[in-house]
């Protein structure tokens, strides 16, 4: 352990190593690279074209889930610094927390999880795993990145754990279950999915939450779904809106809601910092294997930033997710995602050759057609899903 890192958090040098052996870098810890394993993958490179609220085409401007990931890194990097955690492990699983996400964002996974609703369903967490554990093929040896079992933990549990000690589903798996992607591999390379994950997990899982508030207001103002002062409707806003326009009084909107933005984040980071430096001198951990036998998070917002990061997230799905100019967009991704997943299963020969199944029994050629398509379909990009649609399809939506 060195001498700037936390008895808690996660030692490089303690890692619990590698589902195939390899010899160690020469220059990188463990966790270094696994970092730059997910930075050099096609899966992250992808994220460029995939959408986070607005597809690739409604502007240059607007976030796309390789931004976002960005900015949950940045983010989570200065509340791993503050706490004296792994920076590299953080970094790496805010990188790599989103490259399950299909094409259109929730809007297809909302259409990939009904198309599969008799069949396990779709999960992004789940999706995430199996893209850095077989859907990469970068290395001789092996498939998927390799990565180490601590950056493995924190994809499938930055949320919390899966399951009870007795193995009941928590959370939203206690209706349909822990996904089978997630499960079949868990018996092979154990996860502890009834442990919390590390103090880096937990840390990459706010630091979504914060970046989703801060650049989605960033973006819905941007689009004109809402105004700088219809979010004085929630009370921490309009104590900063009204903080800024005091020191700064005649400030123009653009950089009135650049303000707000970097004071908002600034203000659920250190609230998060605050919150988790109480609940460990609470608990006083000297391992992070303390941390993961807790029977609670270590990484959450206070009581009163908590209810008002609720409120911000109501806002922002009455004003800005279910808003009819988004919603119109998103029903006709949905329509695309569906009807490729459709055509595929009633003509796999519309494939691409690479995808196509190896038939052997009935029963396994159908499970495995249906894995195949899943995982093309998770892998597109926004205008790679629409190339597909209009290749296979008279008509294609606009999504505009």
């Amino acid at each position: 352990m060195t001498a700037d890192r936390a008895p808690y958090a996660c030692d490089p040098e303690l890692s619990r190593g590698r589902r195939h052996d390899e010899p160690p870098s020469r220059t990188r810890s463990p966790f270094r690279r696994d970092c730059d394993r997910v930075i050099h993958s096609t899966a992250f490179r992808r994220l460029k074209h995939k959408t986070q609220v607005f597809v690739f085409h409604e502007g240059d401007h607007y976030r796309t889930r390789l931004t976002h990931s960005l900015e949950v890194a940045q983010i989570a990097r200065a509340i791993a610094r503050q706490l004296r955690l792994d920076e590299d492990l953080t970094e790496a699983l805010a990188l790599a927390h989103d490259l399950g996400h299909p094409p259109f964002g929730h809007a297809g996974e909302r259409a990939l999880d009904a198309c599969l609703r008799d069949h396990g369903g779709f999960d992004h967490n789940a999706q995430s795993l199996r893209v850095v554990t077989a859907l990469e093929h970068r290395y001789p040896t092996f498939d998927g990145l390799n990565l180490s079992w601590e950056t493995l933990e924190g994809i499938v549990k930055h949320n919390g754990p899966l399951i009870e000690r007795d193995g009941t589903p928590l959370g939203h798996y206690r209706e349909r279950g822990v996904p089978l992607g997630i499960v079949e591999f868990n018996r092979d390379f154990d996860l502890d999915l009834w442990s919390f994950a590390s103090l880096e997990a937990q840390v990459a899982g706010i630091a979504d939450d914060i970046a989703y508030d801060a650049h989605d207001i960033d973006d819905g103002l941007r689009a004109g779904l809402f105004r700088l002062d219809d979010l004085r409707e929630i009370p921490l806003l309009a104590e900063m809106l009204a903080a800024i326009d005091a020191r700064y009084p005649h400030l123009d909107p653009v950089r009135r809601a650049a303000e707000l933005v970097r004071e908002l984040i600034s203000c659920l980071i250190g609230a998060a910092v605050g919150e988790a430096q109480r609940r460990l001198e609470r608990l006083q951990p000297r391992s992070a294997a303390e941390v993961r036998g807790a029977n609670e998070a270590m990484i959450a917002f206070p009581p009163e930033i908590a209810a008002a990061e609720k409120m911000i997230k109501r806002f922002l799905w009455t004003r800005m997710y279910r808003a009819e100019r988004v919603m119109t967009v998103m029903r006709d991704a949905e329509t695309v995602v569906t009807e490729l997943f459709q055509r595929y299963c009633d003509d796999p020969g519309a494939l691409p050759p690479d995808w196509l199944p190896a038939c052997g029994p009935i029963a396994e050629c159908e499970a495995d057609r249906l894995r195949r398509i899943r995982n093309f379909i998770a892998g597109m990009t926004d205008p790679y899903a629409l190339t597909e649609h209009r290749r296979l399809f008279d008509t294609t939506p606009d999504l505009r």
